[in-house]
């Protein structure tokens, strides 16, 4: 395949979500469950930790997606 393969419209699709949800979790869910935590807000400290953990679990599944759309698949 071609190095110079051009970006797909769902290739687009896949790195548009993985940046929003990695910003979301490098630059931003960290500070809201510290938001939390100060307000001893127990449960929504778990809620941000799940909604990290999942949003980490979509971005491997991209990543996986965006892998098969390199190689073609």
């Amino acid at each position: 395949m071609d190095n110079a393969t051009p970006l797909s419209n769902t290739m687009y699709d896949i790195l548009k979500v993985m940046g929003k949800d990695s910003e979301f979790l490098y630059d931003t869910i960290d500070k809201y469950t510290d938001d939390a935590e100060k307000a001893n807000k127990k449960e929504l400290v778990n809620t941000w930790r799940k909604i990290k953990s999942d949003k980490l679990n979509h971005i491997n599944l991209l990543k996986e997606a965006l892998e098969k759309e390199i190689h073609g698949g």
